[in-house]
């Protein structure tokens, strides 16, 4: 029985669990600190399975389309920043800071991989297009997001930028990244071969962040500090950001590409992940504010995917009624 195109899937509920269990038993004390080094363990393994799942070969194989994947780029982490840096006055004074900072830190991300790539195909786009674009943004934005992070997130009067936080980064993120690239040639194939254990590990550690993050933000009294208007103007603002973005790549790519790789840019060139997103967050900001901060990630990533999916739907319709049309 499928389920109903605009449900929540099992992960999304398995965040939205994990915020409800940590809201009523959040962890503390002696056992936060246990469970802070499991989610390091966790993190860490994360990111050595993505590196050891993107393939170099893909990337260039598909790096003679560059004017596209520079779009893309351009979309990601020039685009967004700008958009989040010039609305972030704005935002300072409809929502909290932390959630404010979160909103910024969700235009500084990278690209997701898998649902770029499975909206991309199914939309009828250039496929090895996307794959190339959506994994040369992950690979970058392992170094960039952190360093954007650092740069503009210290100038918005928002934490990041210590010497410590890029300590955690290489040690957390870009040291694990890199041993799972040098070693694609031994368990690349393993990995390629178990996607269910991947994806567990994938998911499975970004719910434990999540339980962990949320559990320090409820101690520190997380509920009481966000007013209901507050997050009735997130959700508004995850919505205008999405929309712009949209609008932006829908109308570049018809103006500058064929529609294949137009959907390319769509997809990949308007999605933040919420897999690197998390992780990254875990490393540069506080305990007591990750809940906030990543709150806005959440709803962006819950937006973008029921958005791109009704427009992957009505892409792949228009694409049939035009092959029917022409046979």
């Amino acid at each position: 029985m499928q389920r109903p195109r605009f449900l929540p899937d099992n992960f999304i509920l398995a965040l939205i669990a994990a915020i409800a269990i940590a809201s009523v038993l959040p962890i503390r004390g002696m056992a936060s600190t246990f469970y802070e080094h499991v989610t390091t363990a966790a993190i860490a393994l994360l990111f050595f399975l993505h590196g050891a799942k993107l393939s170099r070969e893909a990337v260039v194989a598909g790096a003679s389309n560059w004017r596209l994947h520079l779009c893309v780029l351009a979309a990601t982490f020039a685009l967004f920043p700008a958009i989040g840096l010039v609305a972030h006055p704005l935002l300072s004074s409809l929502l909290t800071p932390a959630l404010a900072a979160g909103v910024l830190f969700v235009c500084l991300l990278p690209s997701t991989v898998q649902s770029s790539i499975a909206f991309t195909s199914i939309a009828g786009g250039n496929v090895s297009a996307a794959v190339c674009s959506a994994s040369a943004s992950n690979l970058i934005g392992v170094f960039l997001t952190p360093a954007l992070a650092s740069l503009f997130m210290s100038q918005a009067g928002h934490a990041g930028g210590s010497w410590s936080a890029v300590a955690h980064i290489v040690g957390e993120i870009v040291l694990p990244f890199a041993a799972g690239q040098f070693a694609r040639g031994w368990v690349g194939g393993w990995v390629a071969a178990h996607p269910k254990v991947v994806k567990f590990v994938d998911q499975g550690s970004i719910v434990l962040v999540v339980y962990g993050a949320f559990s320090a933000s409820v101690v520190e009294g997380l509920w009481h500090q966000l007013p209901p208007s507050a997050l009735a103007w997130l959700v508004a603002v995850d919505l205008v950001l999405l929309a712009i973005v949209l609008a932006v790549t829908y109308g570049v790519g018809r103006a500058l590409f064929v529609r294949e790789d137009a959907l390319v840019l769509l997809f990949c060139g308007s999605k933040k992940s919420l897999a690197s997103g998390i992780p990254i967050a875990q490393v540069l900001f506080a305990s007591s504010a990750l809940g906030a901060i990543v709150l806005p990630l959440m709803i962006f990533h819950q937006l973008q995917l029921v958005a791109c999916a009704a427009i992957a739907r009505r892409a792949a319709v228009q694409s049939d009624r035009e092959q029917a049309g022409t046979a």
